[in-house]
């Protein structure tokens, strides 16, 4: 309880820092004033990872319903109003560059890594849940569906900080960078205390 309460304080500085950074873009603030190309890694990081944090935020809330355990229900709250916020921010960005918000080249090509996505039964970059896991965690109650969602979210999150990783090092707009590194170091955060999580459960994370 007392580490979801740490990361309930740490979500909300970091949905603070999300209103000033995207008023620091919108103002023409840091290397916000030039928009990034389409096939920018800026772009490509704003597009994919808008659509990796929508699927986190629908696997919190699917669990939210599926258990009555506050402490992952706080958890689970807290992830999916943080990546709520920073989608929002990332598709505002894409709205100020007057960039597409979808593109035609596959997921992570900004990476480098367009080869590596898969679209199989519904993963479209790593760590994301396929549409079977999804449907199986809202079939899960209880303690079942509490293990299953850290396990799923952990994967997530791997995949997450990955990405944000090869923005921090690719990415050119400074206030992206920023935010880049901050979910970096928040997911890394949120991944060691999910695995003390599964641990009070007799679980692990999958390999």
């Amino acid at each position: 309880m007392r580490h979801v309460g740490w990361i309930a304080g740490a979500a909300a500085a970091v949905l603070v820092a999300a209103g000033t950074i995207t008023y620091a873009v919108a103002a023409g603030d840091d290397s916000g004033t030039r928009a990034p190309a389409a096939d920018s890694a800026d772009a490509g990081f704003a597009r994919d990872m808008a659509v990796h944090h929508q699927q986190a935020v629908e696997m919190s809330y699917i669990v939210r319903d599926r258990t009555k355990d506050v402490e992952v229900r706080r958890l689970a709250y807290d992830i999916a109003q943080t990546q709520a916020n920073q989608r929002g921010m990332l598709l505002g960005w894409l709205d100020l560059w007057e960039l597409p918000k979808v593109s035609s080249d596959a997921p992570m090509t900004w990476m480098g890594m367009g080869d590596m996505a898969s679209s199989e039964d519904g993963s479209l970059m790593p760590g994301m849940a396929t549409d079977t896991e999804m449907k199986r965690l809202g079939a899960l109650n209880g303690k079942q569906a509490e293990v299953f969602y850290l396990q799923l979210m952990t994967d997530h999150h791997k995949g997450g900080v990955h990405m944000a990783e090869g923005c921090v090092a690719k990415c050119t707009v400074g206030v992206e960078k920023r935010l880049a590194q901050g979910m970096v170091a928040a997911q890394q955060s949120e991944i060691k205390l999910m695995a003390d999580m599964l641990k009070e459960r007799g679980a692990k994370a999958r390999d």
